[in-house]
């Protein structure tokens, strides 16, 4: 398989009509090999427009349905998000660690949160070989964050939640911003709420995607006869 065809291809193809013009970002999907963050047996899927499984060797993962996501929808948060060299991020949901790797390109650093441990230590040796250094893979539960666990310039959630906790908000510095993906299907929004001060957040949505969840976090109760 030609990879770096595949590569322009997955950018011109389904990414730049997307709506992800940065030319910061498109340059760096040329850059950070998608591939070697693939599971092998799904290498050749790398650049698909998909969501990609991950297989680890732990009844955790595979009762999680744990994926990579679309490479669409991963660059369109990338450039909302807008990293700058000085900030620090925080992602909760490692999945390969490829996501981290794009913001650590950008970001000063990252800390990632994965919930299952098997795919955190995979996440962190796909980072080590790609020689990303300022990345802290943590196993962790993002769902269960509260006030003093750090603050962040930005907060990427790599899959969605039927809302955003007041607890990940709380850890946002002032014009820091989350990233995610918020709502129930059929309908999800990608969404931005900004801490313009330390009393005052402000909520943006400009498309809409499906993801899949990140889990442990809150879910409204559904009512039943």
């Amino acid at each position: 398989m030609n990879f770096e065809q595949a590569r322009f291809n997955m950018i011109e193809q389904q990414i730049r009509p997307w709506d992800v013009l940065d030319a910061s970002v498109l340059q760096l999907l040329s850059v950070v090999k998608r591939e070697d963050f693939a599971p092998t047996a799904h290498r050749g899927l790398a650049f698909a427009d998909l969501e990609i499984p991950l297989s680890a060797p732990s009844e955790l993962a595979m009762s999680l349905g744990q994926c990579m996501l679309a490479p669409r929808l991963e660059a369109r948060l990338l450039q909302d998000a807008a990293v700058q060299p000085h900030e620090t991020v925080l992602e909760i949901g490692t999945g390969s660690g490829y996501m981290a790797a794009l913001l650590a390109h950008k970001a000063r650093s990252v800390v990632t949160l994965e919930i299952d441990s098997a795919l955190a230590v995979s996440a962190r040796e796909n980072l080590r070989k790609a020689g990303v250094q300022n990345v802290e893979v943590r196993q962790a539960d993002g769902a269960a964050l509260r006030a003093g666990d750090g603050m962040f310039d930005v907060i990427m959630l790599s899959g969605s939640v039927t809302m955003v906790p007041d607890a990940l908000l709380a850890l946002l510095n002032v014009g820091g911003r989350l990233c995610g993906i918020v709502g129930d299907e059929p309908v999800m929004r990608a969404t931005i709420v900004t801490r313009s001060s330390t009393t005052a957040l402000r909520s943006v949505q400009n498309w809409d995607i499906v993801a899949p969840r990140l889990h442990n976090f809150a879910e409204p109760s559904r009512f039943q006869f």
